[in-house]
Formats: C-alpha cells, sequence, structure tokens
C-alpha cells in the first residue's frame, strides 16, 4: 500500500468523537486536552442520554453536542458520529473516550498508523505501559486476539479497545451500519471491517485511570465478561448484518 505523505496527513479533517453517559465529572477537561493537543481537530461529544450536566458543559468547552432521547451505549453514539462525519465531509475520525482514559496526545499516533490502514488501534497490550487485565476479562482478551489476529492475518493483541482512528473507508461502512449491542461497538465492528476487506493496525498507547464517572463493568460483569465475549463473537460470525463491502466504501 502506498504511504500517504506528511503534508496529505496534515490535510485530513479530523473529527474527535467523544460518546457521553453522565460524564460531567470530566467531559469539559478532556475536551480541553484534546484541543490542546490537537487545535487543528473537531470534537463532537454524543451525550447518550445523559441526565446530568454533560451537555451542556461539553458545550461550554467548545465542542459540538449531538444529543440522544435515550441511552442506546457507545455503539449507537458512535453510529451517530459516523452519519455526522460523512454528513460534514470528515476524512477520519478518531474514538476518545469522554471519562479520560484516552490520552490524546496519543492520537498523533494513531493518524499515522493510517497511512497504511484503514483502521487503527490503540492497543493497551502492544508493549507501552503496563496495563493487564485480569481474571475472566483477561481470558477473554486472549482468546479474542487469538482469533481476531487469526481473521485479519494480521497480530491484533487489543479486541476491545475503545481507542480507535478510522479512515474514509470504515466512516462510509460504519456510518451505513454500526453495531450497538453489547460488545458489538469493538467485537462485531471489526468483524464487519473483516468481513469488508480494510485493513486493521494497531500501535501501542498509554491508558491512563478514569477521571470522573462510573466504570462500566462492574465486578458482576467482569465475573460473566468470558462467556458474554465469545457469544458476541459467535454472533458476529454467523449472522450477516446489512453491510458496505470494500468497493462500495472506496
Amino acid at each position: 500500500m502506498t504511504a500517504v505523505s506528511e503534508t496529505s496527513v496534515s490535510t485530513r479533517r479530523v473529527l474527535i468523537v467523544m460518546p457521553a453517559l453522565n460524564e460531567q465529572a470530566s467531559v469539559a477537561s478532556v475536551i480541553g486536552q484534546v484541543k490542546a493537543a490537537l487545535p487543528e481537530t473537531d470534537v463532537l461529544v454524543v451525550d447518550d442520554g445523559s441526565v446530568d450536566e454533560t451537555a451542556r458543559l461539553a458545550r461550554a468547552a467548545g465542542a459540538q453536542v449531538a444529543r440522544l432521547a435515550v441511552n442506546l451505549g457507545v455503539g449507537g453514539a458512535m453510529r451517530t458520529g459516523f452519519r455526522y462525519a460523512v454528513a460534514h465531509g470528515y476524512d477520519v475520525v478518531v474514538q476518545v473516550d469522554s471519562d479520560g482514559q484516552h490520552d490524546p496526545e496519543e492520537v498523533a499516533s494513531l493518524l499515522r498508523g493510517l497511512d497504511q490502514a484503514d483502521i487503527v488501534i490503540g492497543s493497551r497490550f502492544a508493549g507501552k505501559g503496563s496495563y493487564k487485565a485480569s481474571g475472566p476479562r483477561k481470558y477473554a482478551m486472549v482468546a479474542l486476539s487469538l482469533v481476531f489476529s487469526r481473521l485479519a492475518g494480521r497480530k491484533i493483541t487489543d479486541v476491545t479497545s475503545g481507542f480507535k482512528a478510522m479512515g474514509p473507508k470504515a466512516i462510509r461502512l460504519f456510518a451505513a451500519y454500526y453495531p450497538a449491542e453489547y460488545l458489538g461497538d469493538t467485537v462485531e465492528s471489526l468483524v464487519m471491517a473483516i468481513r469488508a476487506k480494510l485493513v486493521i493496525a494497531e500501535v501501542p498507547v498509554l491508558m491512563r485511570e478514569r477521571t470522573g464517572g462510573i466504570p462500566s463493568h462492574s465486578p458482576v460483569k467482569s465475573a460473566v465478561y468470558l462467556s458474554r465475549a465469545g457469544l458476541a463473537l459467535l454472533l458476529a460470525l454467523v449472522r450477516r448484518r446489512p453491510s458496505v463491502d470494500s468497493s462500495d466504501a472506496a
């Protein structure tokens, strides 16, 4: 694949999409960090049915805000972001969590990865930092890594990472349909991308502790994570979703 020049990279229109559910404690700070690290990019906060001040604080911090009437989950919020990107002519969408775990300083390495790929995953397990999973979550991640590495034809260590950059083909694919079920935004979306013959790559990133909000996975959820991850993968492999193939997405 021909590498994209640095000049071309600098002219890409990049949209940071931040799904947010009741993140009033952190959303303004994260937007400020994004704007400081990436002053040429635009930020869209998708307020996923929050009942706090998330939307107001996001607007005050300088972001565009799309408010969903009900909570659709990360997948539903990101689908809104992809459709916004298509409607407004963006070349790249970068998913950044609004809870502060994703360091905006790492986005530049994700964007460089798009020189050779359609989707670049920020991996917690690719050699940078000391992030470690434990218990059922660890076993699920190892199993998913083995399966997806085989499906994609290259090593993928962090299937469930929500820190990703996506180029034009992926944006069009995911704007047409993006899974909203539990783990669909990670597991099933990657199956869709592989079926559409999109190139998936990883870059190592550091993950930070949450600066606010409530963790989405409780100890009870962690206990059943392995079985649910396996079920999500099985459903993704056996069912056919409305999709866009690689020629349509080009």
